[in-house]
């Protein structure tokens, strides 16, 4: 299969358009699409959040000569490549290019897109409301969404069935598989959260989530002066890390992938950052 072949379906789900209408509506920046390309024919792809080392390493043993990431491979300029312990980007960008592995990255346009990443963790979050005990789904049309674009968008918020933020939290930890998760807020019953995958959730996205009623705001990274603020406007917080918080919808992305793909495709995940 010819990258470009491959880079159309993956585009198709998530098309580059909807990154650059958002960076345009938003005053964002990104580097999604082909970022390595190492020429030949693609005959396994190997799936991974981040271009980690670990990563490289599969798709060598594979024989993948295609990884596809979210996180963009390269984010900013570079001024030169160093094969070194000192450089690893140098040196995952030297081992692909030696191996014939080209790389691919899918990042805001993947966040925004219809049943991506975004709309994912809210899917999960909804699961785990469940899996907790809470009874069935609310309609999902009921979802707000805090940065919308010509279809999809970036953040929600939505009703859930009524669980006790302990009871939700414990939901969240086994559906995203997580390793990591925080809660800050006293215990209360949670009917209607707010997300946001990744590194979201600024002042824009608490008020968002304020407006919209919200209980919870569920995200990653949250800085101290936005976690102190949640808090004093009323909102609980569940923290989960950066690549637990998005590792789930990537997967759901790319087993849509590999149903029509037409070559094997494989799913690495780095366990340590869940």
């Amino acid at each position: 299969m010819k990258l470009n072949e491959i880079y159309a379906l993956l585009d198709a789900l998530a098309p580059k358009a909807l990154g650059d209408e958002f960076c345009k509506t938003y005053g964002a920046y990104d580097n999604s699409g082909v970022l390595v390309d190492a020429g030949g024919e693609i005959d396994k792809a190997l799936f991974s959040l981040d271009l980690s080392l670990a990563a490289v390493e599969e798709a060598k043993r594979a024989g993948a000569g295609l990884i596809v990431t979210h996180h963009p491979a390269v984010y900013s300029k570079i001024g030169g490549i160093r094969v070194s312990d000192f450089d690893p980007l140098g040196k995952k960008l030297a081992e692909c290019l030696k191996h014939g592995i080209s790389v691919v990255s899918m990042h805001l346009n993947l966040d925004a897109a219809p049943f991506g990443i975004d709309e994912s963790l809210m899917e999960g979050i909804l699961s785990s409301a469940q899996r907790a005990g809470a009874g069935l789904r609310p309609p999902k049309d009921v979802a707000a969404i805090y940065q919308p674009l010509s279809v999809g968008g970036y953040g929600r918020a939505y009703d859930v069935p009524p669980v006790s933020l302990k009871a939700l939290a414990e939901g969240i930890t086994d559906v995203f598989g997580a390793k990591r998760v925080a809660v800050y807020g006293d215990e209360r019953t949670v009917k209607r959260a707010a997300s946001f995958c990744g590194a979201g959730a600024d002042e824009g996205a608490l008020e968002f989530a304020a407006k919209n009623g919200a209980d919870v705001v569920i995200s990653a990274d949250f800085k101290h002066h936005i976690l102190a603020l949640a808090l004093e406007t009323g909102l609980a917080v569940i923290q989960l890390t950066h690549y637990a918080s998005e590792n789930y919808g990537f997967e759901n992305y790319y087993r849509k992938i590999r149903k029509q793909a037409g070559i094997p495709c494989v799913f690495h995940t780095d366990e340590a950052l869940l």
